[in-house]
């Protein structure tokens, strides 16, 4: 009864029925083959987006952190400001301020 070739694959021996030789692990002998392509893709171009949502979402958070006392209070200042220009001139274009205020312009 012959070994199987599980038994000559790992370590070399004689394998197939002409009893060709084909070397130990990175060592298969033989020539090199012809016309074989292989392709390969870096790992950072493999998933271009991978963690893109998450890092924008906390870079956004980190960067409006550090902004926000610079524009909040002058935005701020400036609505509360448009604010009382809008009811002021509802009031002084009404009934009681035009009886109020008819005599000065």
């Amino acid at each position: 009864m012959r070994p199987t070739q599980a038994l000559y694959g790992g370590g070399g021996g004689l394998v197939g029925k002409h009893g060709l030789f084909l070397g130990g692990w990175g060592n298969f002998g033989g020539s090199k083959q012809k016309g074989v392509i292989t392709y390969g893709i870096a790992p950072n171009r493999q998933f271009p987006l991978a963690g893109a949502a998450h890092d924008a979402l906390f870079n956004t958070w980190r960067r409006f952190r550090g902004q926000v006392l610079y524009w909040a209070p002058p935005f701020i200042a400036g609505y509360y400001i448009i604010q009382w220009a809008v009811h002021r001139n509802h009031y002084l274009n009404s009934k009681a301020g035009r009886a109020e205020f008819a005599d000065e312009e």
